[in-house]
């Protein structure tokens, strides 16, 4: 297997080498690059060919995540970084894995066995990972979804289940949680990183303003021009539209 590490710190990235050996000795590391501006010019090169890239995600000219909006990245990466908070924004690129620094045997062997696993599920004949493919094999891999979170009560902090959240609603830009019980909390996400991190077999995002939960609707109403409105079992003094692009979507969702 041949392997490109984009990694800042050569410390790091010679402890990844040492890493990478230890699960096989034939390993290539074909380069190793420090920045963004390095990773794009090699990517780009047509001479250049990887199967897996390991990438840190704080470089020494930025976050690597711009590596992605200057070129296409058609080869899996797992990210390597000694922060948790951009763990999401990964997932939404071709990322088999998120390894937090540092990186122990154990975690990296699991995450090549993932890949390798990935690589037999996939029905190509092609022996390169078609990225399309790969990105529906993870969505069937990885099956976690957010279970709970962290709210303010004063100087109190408490945790509120998904079960126990009837909605998710956005006012300006500050995000809502109401609970079963009509509890509202202010939650630190926006609407678009909630709509990743739950089950979308419970949650669904009828309008830019808000999220549902399926087991917390009453019922469903006809709206005009053909549109959805929204009672749920717990009072809520707004509106609650699904809006008109969102109505097929809903209705199959609804219906399971």
């Amino acid at each position: 297997m041949r392997v490109l590490i984009i990694e800042d710190e050569k410390p790091a990235s010679e402890i990844l080498i040492k890493l990478l050996h230890r699960y096989d000795s034939n390993i290539s590391i074909e380069d190793t690059l420090e920045s963004v501006e390095k990773s794009v010019e090699w990517i780009k090169n047509p001479l250049n060919s990887v199967d897996l890239i390991f990438m840190d995600i704080h470089l020494s000219d930025g976050l690597s995540f711009e590596i992605f909006n200057k070129v296409q990245v058609n080869i899996p990466v797992i990210f390597t970084t000694a922060y948790n908070e951009y763990a999401i924004q990964a997932f939404k690129v071709n990322s088999i894995d998120y390894l937090l620094k540092p990186i122990n045997y154990d975690d990296l062997f699991h995450s090549l066995e993932k890949l390798e696993s990935l690589r037999q599920n996939l029905s190509s004949a092609s022996q390169r990972i078609k990225l399309e493919e790969l990105n529906e094999a993870l969505l069937q891999y990885r099956k976690t979804y957010k279970e709970r979170f962290m709210v303010k009560l004063g100087e109190r902090i408490k945790s509120v289940t998904t079960d126990q959240s009837v909605l998710f609603y956005a006012e300006g830009r500050t995000a809502f949680l109401l609970t079963e019980k009509g509890n509202r909390y202010i939650i630190d996400y926006k609407l678009e990183e909630l709509e990743e991190m739950l089950d979308p077999a419970k949650f669904f995002r009828i309008s830019r303003s808000f999220i549902v939960n399926i087991n917390k609707i009453q019922e469903v109403l006809v709206h005009s021009n053909s549109r959805l409105k929204i009672k749920l079992e717990q009072d809520f003094d707004r509106e609650i539209i699904v809006s008109r692009d969102k109505v097929q979507a809903f209705k199959s969702w609804f219906s399971g």
